[in-house]
């Protein structure tokens, strides 16, 4: 297992958030939080941020479909940058990416390649630093970043307020007219903000109960 993989103790941030009386309820209702199974097939940081490009914009069953067959392009499917530089952009294109996506991951792996994403500096660098790290490469913006930082390197303060479910998240459990803007989010978030990866999690899944109740 990765030891970008292992999830950590984050009882701390729970006892944390149980001090909110909104959260503690969707705490109770959710149960014990579990991060590793979003990634369980994209250990490290490569394959993760490979997966996070392939999977933008489309979706989560068609994101899968895709990966699958761009992982099947690598010996025993385990992808590395090297091996994707190799691999003739019409066969990307032929796994089902797009040509801008086919752009990306090539970009992607010649900075991971050049140092530019360097995952043996990431243990030292502040989240931001890592944002900051990872924008560089084309198609990967903040949000594509956050979800790296929550997922791979389990950082325990993000808090993607740029993602719509956790918008719709914050609606649903603090009882808001409509969805909240980044700055409010934050000001709602000023008491737990060190412990805002574990609140995610749990904004996304009341943001998940919300959107099967519509459906």
């Amino acid at each position: 297992m990765s030891r970008f993989h292992k999830q950590p103790d984050f009882s701390g941030s729970i006892k944390a958030l149980r001090k909110d009386t909104a959260l503690r309820a969707v705490i109770r209702a959710h149960g014990p939080m579990d991060l590793t199974r979003y990634h369980a097939n994209s250990r490290g940081i490569f394959p993760a941020l490979l997966r996070s490009i392939v999977s933008q914009q489309i979706s989560s069953k068609a994101a899968a479909s895709i990966l699958a067959r761009v992982v099947a392009l690598f010996p025993k499917n385990k992808p590395t940058p090297e091996l994707l530089l190799k691999i003739p952009s019409p066969k990307l294109r032929k796994a089902g990416l797009s040509a801008a996506k086919v752009t990306y991951v090539k970009d992607l792996a010649k900075r991971c390649l050049d140092g530019t994403v360097d995952e043996k500096k990431f243990p030292k660098m502040t989240s931001q630093e890592i944002i900051d790290h990872l924008v560089q490469v084309k198609g990967i913006g903040e949000w594509t970043a956050h979800m790296l930082l929550i997922f791979t390197l389990y950082r325990p303060d993000i808090l993607p307020v740029g993602d719509l479910a956790i918008r719709k998240g914050f609606q649903a459990v603090y009882g808001l007219k409509e969805m909240p803007n980044k700055k409010e989010m934050e000001r709602i978030a000023k008491p737990w903000r060190s412990h805002a990866t574990a609140a995610s999690w749990y904004l996304w899944r009341v943001a998940d109960e919300v959107k099967i109740k519509k459906a």
